[in-house]
């Protein structure tokens, strides 16, 4: 069916590209499957205060736990839920931290069928509107893309942890095109969909969705967690960022957890929690940023580079 599928989509493209952008994109938007709600996860989602929010005509669930300022935005990732960061959720709360999160269009307790980083940049914005500037951002591969992306703008946050991170938008294009086996017109037409149907008039699309580019438009300081036997997302992606943020970025690298295990394991957990509650640096500017990474990260993690 794959064959098949490629073949189709190759021919597609060669002789109407016009066609073959649509019909690559909906395969490229629609999540593997819906994740099931986990029997461990479920006394923490039900404590949690549910809303709703309309999003391009898909009602999108949110969850709150806790009523303070500044809370914690959690951006989960591909073929996932929100409640995969129930080890990191019940931590910060431990903390007195509060914490917001959402499941995106296709995925857990949302409805639709497909995900978008637009969508997920819309999702964003409309939290930050309501609960204001975020202590952190804590992401995990897709969501960090989305999360960067979004960072860029109005939404402002004091510190980022990205989990097995997905850095540029054009990975994620080769590795669809990888997986289905079409070649360049695919792509091409693909890439020009992206940008009538996602993006029509914004300038400087490709380039700002990566999180390597220009990296002073997101000054905070960074945690980025990889597991080096990740099949996703390569640790290339995560290389790249913590290189282009120099200083105000931490790259800790673990080793047999994958890209989903890596959620639940305790070590990064706690490492991710420490370096998000960590007190503030004097008043945190760009500057100062380093000292935070400096102090707080890589504690669990001898062997952590950079």
């Amino acid at each position: 069916m794959a064959s098949l599928l490629s073949t189709t989509l190759d021919i597609a493209a060669r002789v109407a590209p016009g066609l073959a952008g649509p019909r690559a994109f909906a395969l490229f938007v629609r999540p593997l499957g819906r994740a099931r709600l986990r029997p461990e996860e479920a006394q923490l989602m039900a404590q949690a205060e549910t809303g709703r929010m309309l999003v391009r005509g898909i009602l999108v669930t949110t969850y709150r736990w806790g009523d303070g300022d500044r809370p914690v935005l959690v951006v989960h990732g591909w073929s996932s839920r929100a409640s995969r960061f129930a080890g990191f959720i019940e931590a910060l709360r431990a903390e007195g931290r509060t914490v917001v999160a959402f499941d995106s269009p296709g995925n857990g307790a949302s409805g639709g069928r497909a995900t978008t980083v637009r969508d997920l940049r819309e999702i964003i914005r409309r939290l930050h509107a309501e609960y204001g500037d975020f202590s952190a951002v804590l992401a995990h591969s897709f969501g960090v893309l989305a999360g960067f992306f979004t960072l860029r703008e109005v939404v402002r946050a004091d510190r980022v942890v990205a989990i097995g991170a997905i850095a540029e938008f054009d990975y994620l294009l080769r590795q669809f095109r990888a997986r289905l086996g079409v070649g360049d017109a695919v792509e091409r037409a693909l890439r020009r969909h992206v940008e009538r149907a996602l993006f029509p008039g914004e300038a400087d699309i490709w380039q700002r969705l990566d999180a390597t580019w220009r990296p002073t438009d997101v000054p905070v300081p960074i945690l980025l967690v990889h597991d080096t036997d990740d099949d996703i997302a390569a640790p290339a992606q995560s290389r790249a960022i913590a290189g282009a943020h120099g200083d105000r970025a931490r790259l800790i690298e673990t080793s047999g957890l994958g890209h989903r295990r890596i959620l639940a394991d305790p070590e990064v957990i706690a490492a991710a929690v420490e370096f998000i509650t960590a007190p503030q640096v004097a008043g945190e500017n760009p500057a100062e940023a380093d000292a935070v990474v400096r102090a707080v990260s890589g504690a669990q993690f001898p062997a952590a580079t950079r």
